[in-house]
């Protein structure tokens, strides 16, 4: 097969998909209808999760045709597996204060990305938690970076998730701060550092607070990122409850959604190039979801023309 047929195969069958997966988001969050049972699925539920779920969000940059570099927003949904600190091999424990941590292990991922802006996100995110019966899971994480769209659309399709701020996140603020303020190799940086991971880790974030307020940020002469360190913490203060979330045996790392992002997203879409048509670059995105969600073959079925 030439590469334009496989390209014309590949892309049509995208934008085939693409138009299944937006008539599945706006059936899920459709008005509920006259006589409707509340008791009936919307969605047809593929690889359903019956333990603990996670969900997570991103975004990625690619580059459009006559556009320039726009972002893509990306959903993992996770199955989380949570087993007892003892059980926790000795190679496993990469960090020593983890030892006494419930090992965590996310699996069995699903994805949905998009050149969507965040409302419109939102209602694929909600279509693809139905997809996962995440809504009726006994607990439901949330691990992202803060950023307060992620936390918006979140609270508004999950409101019952545990909402946890990624903790290399939180651990690179306090980096970029360090650097900023006592040089990047500065002993009396790293020292700073140290400690305020300690009080980060046992969840006492107004002691971190306090110590970026003594920094004294709020001046001109430092980047945005640095001045908005001490709001940063202090507006995610409830999703930095590190010492009761590890207890409970939550995920604190957004790994699979920054993952995600390289594998269904840059690693097919960041190739070099003039970039994507926005209506095929819709599309592929459409395709990749389905592929590395493990559902290839039951979207390929679905948009197969019925037998006579």
């Amino acid at each position: 097969m030439s590469s334009d047929s496989l390209r014309r195969i590949t892309e049509g069958w995208g934008r085939q998909v693409e138009a299944q997966r937006q008539e599945i988001a706006e059936q899920a969050s459709a008005p509920a209808q006259r006589g409707e049972d509340p008791q009936t699925r919307r969605v047809v539920e593929v690889k359903p999760i019956a333990g603990p779920a996670n969900l997570s969000t991103d975004g990625g940059m690619v580059l459009l045709r006559e556009a320039g570099w726009k972002e893509v927003k990306l959903t993992t949904i996770s199955e989380v597996e949570v087993r007892p600190a003892a059980a926790r091999p000795a190679k496993e424990d990469g960090v020593s204060r983890r030892a006494a941590d419930p090992v965590v292990k996310l699996k069995t991922h699903s994805y949905q990305a998009g050149l969507w802006d965040a409302d419109t996100m939102a209602l694929h995110q909600y279509a693809e938690g139905l997809r996962r019966g995440i809504d009726r899971c006994r607990r439901l994480s949330s691990v992202n970076d803060g950023a307060p769209w992620i936390a918006r659309i979140t609270n508004l399709n999950c409101p019952e998730a545990v909402q946890v701020v990624d903790w290399p996140h939180a651990e690179g603020k306090l980096w970029k701060v360090s650097q900023a303020v006592f040089g990047e190799q500065s002993p009396a940086g790293k020292g700073w550092v140290a400690g305020q991971l300690d009080f980060l880790w046992a969840g006492q974030v107004k002691k971190v607070e306090a110590a970026l307020e003594e920094l004294d940020l709020d001046q001109e002469k430092w980047p945005d990122e640095v001045r908005q360190a001490p709001g940063y913490f202090a507006g995610n203060r409830k999703r930095m409850r590190y010492d009761e979330f590890r207890a409970a045996g939550y995920p604190i790392g957004s790994g699979t959604v920054e993952s995600g992002i390289n594998t269904v997203v840059h690693h097919r879409m960041k190739r070099q190039g003039r970039g994507w048509e926005r209506a095929n670059g819709q599309a592929m995105l459409a395709a990749l979801s389905e592929l590395h969600s493990g559902r290839f073959e039951q979207a390929w079925k679905a948009t197969l023309p019925l037998a006579a």
